[in-house]
C-alpha cells in the first residue's frame, strides 16, 4: 500500500519545480502526494499526477505576475536586505498563517509524511505540532553554515589560511544573526501551537526527520562535517509545464557553436543583462539562442542575424546540443547545463546564484562575471568557454556524478525512509492528532 505525502511548497520561481520532479517520482511509485501551495502553480502541480491543495491564510500568489510577488527582492539595495524580505514576508512573519493552513489540510485529509521547503518554518512547525515525520527539501546546494564551507550569500570561494578562516566565522555569525531576527515570530506561531520555543530559528531543521538537498554533493563544497539528518540526494529536473517545444532555425549540419541563454524565471531586472549579452553574441561566430523565461517578453529584444530570441525551450531538447551557457546562475540551470557537461558564462544577479557561479568556477566549469560587466568582457568570456578545452573538462567532469545521482533517485528512498510501520494505522493516528491541534489552536485564538 502506498503512503500520503503532504508537500508544502510555495511560488518562489526555481525552489518548485524540483520539489514537484520528486512529488512525480513519488506517484509513479505508487504513493498518494498532495501538494499545499499557491493557487499559481496549479497546472504544474496536476501535471505530475498530485492533488493539487491552495492556501488560504498564508501568502500567495493569484499568477505568476510580477505585480501578484509580495517578496520583490529585485528592489533590494543590498543581499542583506533580500533576505531580510524573505525572512519577514515568507519564513517567520507569516509562520502561524502556513501552520495553520497545513493543519487545516491535515484535518481535512490525513498524511502519513510531510514534506515541506526550506523556507516555509511555520510549516515544519506545525508537522512537530501533529508528531508527523517531516522532510525539509533544498532545492540548491546546503545553506546552513557549516565548517569549512563559506556562509551563502555573497557568492565566496573557499577560505585559505587564518585569515580566511577568520572571515567565515564572522560572515557565519552576521547570518547566523540575520536569520535569528525572524525567532520571535517563529516562537510565537510556537507558542500558538504549544510547541516550545527555539534558542535559534535554524533548530526547526534539527526537528526535521531529514534534511534533504537536491543537489549533487560533487557540485557542492565539501564541509568537515554535517547535522546527522542532511543527506544529499541529487538534482531533480523535470522540465517545468511552461516550456516549449523547440525546433532549430539552423540546418543540423550548421558549423558554428551552439550558445544557449537563459536567465532567472522571476523577475529580477535581468533584462539590462540580458541585451548586453545579445549585442555580445552578435559579435561571435556562434549561433545564439536566448530564452527570456516567463518574466519578460521576447518580442521587447532586437537580435542581429545569428541569435534566436524565443520565451522558453525544453532544455532536455537543446542542451545536447550546446557548447556553452549563459545564465543568472540560477541551480536550476547551472545544474542542467552541467549534467550534460556543458560549460557556463555566469552573470549572478542575486539570490544563491553568487554562490553557485563560485561553485562553478571552482570546479574549472566555467567563468563568472559581475551584472554591470562590459558588452566585451561577456563576449570574451563566451569565446574563453568554447574554445578552451579545460572548462568543457570541468563540466564533463560533474556530469558524470550528476548522471549517477539521478539514477539513484536517493530522495524517492528517502522520503519512503520517512514512513515505518502500518500506512493505515498511521493516517488514522495523523488525522486524531490534526484535529486535535486544530481545536486546541482555535481555542487559544478565541
Amino acid at each position: 500500500m502506498g503512503n500520503r505525502y503532504l508537500f508544502v511548497d510555495w511560488e518562489g520561481g526555481g525552489n518548485l519545480p524540483p520539489a514537484l520532479t520528486l512529488a512525480r517520482q513519488m506517484v509513479e511509485r505508487g504513493h498518494r502526494v498532495r501538494v499545499l501551495c499557491d493557487p499559481a502553480d496549479e497546472a504544474d502541480v496536476k501535471a505530475t499526477g498530485c492533488e493539487f491543495v491552495p492556501y488560504t491564510r498564508a501568502p500567495h500568489r493569484p499568477d505568476k505576475s510580477v505585480e501578484s510577488d509580495f517578496i520583490r527582492d529585485w528592489e533590494a539595495r543590498t543581499p542583506m536586505e533580500a533576505l531580510a524580505r524573505s525572512r519577514d514576508r515568507v519564513m517567520f512573519g507569516p509562520a502561524l498563517l502556513y501552520a495553520r493552513d497545513v493543519l487545516e489540510e491535515l484535518e481535512r485529509e490525513p498524511a502519513d509524511a510531510l514534506v515541506v521547503n526550506r523556507t516555509l518554518y511555520g510549516a515544519m512547525a506545525a508537522a512537530e505540532r501533529v508528531a508527523l515525520p517531516f522532510a525539509v527539501l533544498m532545492p540548491g546546494i546546503y545553506e546552513v553554515p557549516r565548517p569549512g564551507v563559506p556562509p551563502i550569500g555573497l557568492g565566496l570561494m573557499p577560505a585559505n589560511g587564518p585569515l580566511g578562516r577568520l572571515r567565515d566565522y564572522a560572515l557565519g555569525r552576521v547570518l547566523r544573526h540575520l536569520y535569528g531576527r525572524g525567532l520571535p515570530a517563529l516562537n510565537a506561531a510556537r507558542r500558538q501551537l504549544g510547541l516550545d520555543p527555539l534558542g535559534h530559528p535554524w533548530e526547526q531543521l534539527d526537528r526535521a526527520r531529514r534534511v534533504l538537498v537536491l543537489t549533487s554533493e560533487a557540485f557542492d563544497f565539501p564541509a568537515k562535517r554535517l547535522p546527522p539528518n542532511v543527506r544529499y540526494v541529487g538534482p531533480q529536473l523535470d522540465e517545468p509545464l511552461w516550456a516549449k517545444p523547440w525546433r532549430s532555425p539552423w540546418p543540423p549540419d550548421h558549423p558554428d557553436p551552439l550558445v544557449l541563454v537563459g536567465f532567472s524565471t522571476t523577475p529580477q531586472n535581468q533584462a539590462p543583462v540580458l541585451r548586453k549579452t545579445i549585442e555580445a553574441l552578435g559579435g561571435l561566430r556562434v549561433r545564439g539562442l536566448v530564452t527570456v523565461g516567463p518574466a519578460l517578453d521576447a518580442a521587447e529584444f532586437e537580435a542581429p542575424a545569428n541569435v534566436v530570441v524565443l520565451g522558453s525551450v525544453a532544455h532536455a531538447k537543446v542542451f545536447p546540443q550546446a557548447s556553452a551557457v549563459v545564465t543568472h546562475a540560477g541551480h536550476g540551470t547551472v545544474i542542467r547545463a552541467l549534467r550534460y557537461g556543458i560549460p557556463l558564462v555566469c552573470l549572478p544577479m542575486g539570490r544563491d546564484q553568487g554562490d553557485d557561479a563560485a561553485r562553478v568556477v571552482a570546479r574549472e566549469a566555467g567563468l563568472r562575471l559581475s551584472r554591470k560587466t562590459s558588452v566585451v568582457e561577456i563576449r570574451e568570456a563566451i569565446q574563453s568557454v568554447v574554445e578552451q578545452p579545460r572548462f568543457r573538462e570541468g563540466a564533463r567532469k560533474l556530469s558524470q556524478a550528476i548522471a549517477a545521482d539521478i539514477r539513484e533517485r536517493r530522495g524517492v528512498r528517502e522520503l519512503e525512509g520517512l514512513v515505518a510501520g502500518s500506512g493505515v494505522a498511521r493516517t488514522k493516528a495523523s488525522g486524531a492528532r490534526a484535529r486535535s491541534s486544530q481545536k486546541s489552536a482555535s481555542r487559544r485564538d478565541r
